[in-house]
């Protein structure tokens, strides 16, 4: 059986062997006429090979010459023991110039192509193109390959997608590098993740669940995580809340660009509770690799343990979850920052802020938007909703209303310059107003009642004054039959 070797080097451990060979004699060197019995003694032992591990035997003149070469050597026997690296180490003869033309090309083409699909697909070239020289065994080209870092990469979305070609262009271009935020709260993130078990609905049918799962870049704490049937901004912003009143408002969020991150009330909310909120870029997974690494203690530990529940329910599934991230996985030494999540966000320097109430929350992820208010019946549409607006807002002609649109139960007014909270509205209830019954209106000044007109206008009399003052002739003839006298005729005779 092979034996496990040291991690160090080939050759470095065929100098370590044979220095352990031979170094006894240079420590204590022979008498003369002494050493080929010494050689001899030791050409007769089973020594362990350095690197398959298996009991070997070497030759008098092999330990001869490692003995000579250590004696004579002037840098130091270890390094004078080691193995000769070959005169055409790192060069692949057997891959000419046009070969590595044809693969690297294709490589660039197909880089999630496997090895084998290259060099399947090579073989046919050089069949095509005889110039291009003999074909390569497998080993030599996937060494060439390797050595030339034409690895195999995953795909990053459908093939000609411009964002997948973009997201791919900027893969090579740019480094990817781990990071870290410097605080407790200085940055969260947050994503949603397709559970492998099933659940068993109320109704009758068979459900996979959706999880999502809040976590703290610096400590690695998991803040909230609960599972959903859908993966919604509603079940987004519900979970949020929750996240936000276990451990306080972060600085800042960093999502993918999933429908509900880039949701309005999403968006909105966390802008008005002064939270800073990033997306990672397209088809670039990579970004978020603190959340794929937590999926893989769900699926790998939570998840088997449940395999035996053969009538899972959602609120069983939730039930047991919470309780393994509060007390497995926030409490269990993580590997990189050599302590527990809980310690590490207890302890270090945290820059959160202050959660809101409840209340504050929930109006908080709305969205807002503009309406006309119908005079005719002080209404205004949301949602194909009828609204009644409170007659206080009445005189106003656009009104902004902030809702969620998963709960149209609560929508509100709100002020178009400050943002605050005027009031509440509820859809129109036709059959309470068809019993006849109003309100009084508030007192506006444009809805008092109607006061009788004291004779002409104020403006009408300026002008008639302005023109008798004129000195003009009247601009019409009066018509006898009104009775009126007529003017002088200026043809008759006085």
């Amino acid at each position: 059986m092979k034996e496990t070797s040291s991690d160090s080097r080939s050759h470095e451990r065929w100098a370590h062997f044979r220095f352990s060979v031979i170094g006894p004699l240079l420590a204590a060197p022979p008498s003369r006429g002494q050493l080929q019995a010494h050689l001899a003694e030791l050409a007769a032992k089973k020594w362990r090979h350095p690197v398959s591990g298996e009991w070997v035997v070497f030759g008098l003149s092999t330990i001869e010459r490692w003995y000579y070469r250590a004696l004579r050597a002037k840098t130091g026997p270890v390094e004078a023991l080691q193995r000769k690296i070959r005169s055409d180490h790192g060069q692949h003869p057997s891959v000419s110039p046009k070969l590595i033309e044809l693969l690297t090309q294709q490589h660039r083409q197909h880089p999630s192509w496997s090895y084998q699909l290259h060099f399947d697909n090579l073989a046919v070239l050089v069949e095509q193109q005889p110039q291009a020289g003999p074909m390569p065994s497998y080993v030599s080209l996937l060494r060439w390959m390797k050595s030339h870092g034409l690895f195999k990469r995953p795909r990053r979305g459908p093939v000609h997608s411009p964002g997948a070609q973009t997201a791919e262009h900027r893969y090579q271009a740019r480094e990817v590098r781990s990071y870290e935020s410097p605080y407790v709260n200085g940055l969260w993130h947050l994503d949603f993740h397709h559970g492998s078990l099933r659940v068993l609905l109320p109704e009758g049918r068979w459900a996979c669940p959706i999880l999502l799962g809040i976590l703290d870049d610096h400590s690695r704490l998991c803040c909230h995580l609960q599972w959903y049937l859908a993966e919604g901004a509603r079940e987004l912003c519900h979970g949020l809340g929750q996240a936000f009143q276990k451990r306080d408002l972060p600085r800042s969020l960093l999502f993918d660009n999933g429908s509900a991150m880039v949701a309005a009330e999403t968006e909105q909310g966390l802008t008005r509770l002064g939270v800073l909120f990033e997306n990672t870029l397209p088809f670039s997974p990579y970004q978020n690799g603190k959340q794929e690494a937590f999926w893989g203690q769900i699926e790998g530990r939570l998840l088997p343990m449940l395999e035996g529940v053969a009538d899972l329910m959602l609120d069983q599934l939730n039930a047991v979850s919470q309780p393994w991230v509060e007390l497995e996985y926030n409490r269990k030494v993580h590997s990189e920052i050599g302590q527990t999540p809980l310690q590490r966000f207890l302890n270090d320097k945290s820059v959160a802020q202050p959660c809101p109430t409840t209340d504050k929350l929930q109006v908080s992820f709305t969205t807002e938007v503009r309406r006309l208010q119908r005079r005719s019946d002080g209404t205004l549409t949301l949602e194909g909703i009828r609204f009644e607006v409170p007659s206080r807002f009445g005189h106003l002609t656009e009104l902004w209303v902030r809702y969620a649109s998963w709960d149209l139960s609560a929508v509100y007014l709100a002020d178009p310059k400050t943002g605050a909270i005027l009031g509440r509205i509820y859809p129109v209830d036709k059959n309470k107003n068809a019993e006849g019954r109003r309100a009084p209106r508030a007192s506006v000044a444009g809805s008092a009642p109607p006061l009788p007109a004291p004779g002409m206008a104020p403006l009408l009399q300026k002008i008639i004054h302005q023109y008798a003052t004129t000195g003009l002739p009247p601009a019409y003839l009066p018509d006898r039959q009104t009775g009126l006298p007529h003017p002088p005729n200026p043809q008759s005779p006085s």
